[in-house]
């Protein structure tokens, strides 16, 4: 069995954010149907986000 390569940049902040309970539980259930977690899809977004946002400057 392989190990999964890990990311080399070391997670060593946390961003806190308020978000309605229904949803937040809604995007958690969703997130484990399809084989995920939260914290990776929200780290996706904010690394997205960078790429569009940063590029154009």
């Amino acid at each position: 069995m392989s190990k999964k390569k890990k990311s080399s940049k070391k997670k060593d902040s946390q961003l806190i954010i308020r978000i309605n309970s229904d949803e937040r539980d809604q995007f958690v259930s969703l997130c484990e149907d399809l084989d995920t977690t939260a914290a990776r899809e929200i780290r996706r977004f904010i690394r997205h986000f960078l790429d569009e946002h940063l590029d154009s400057k």
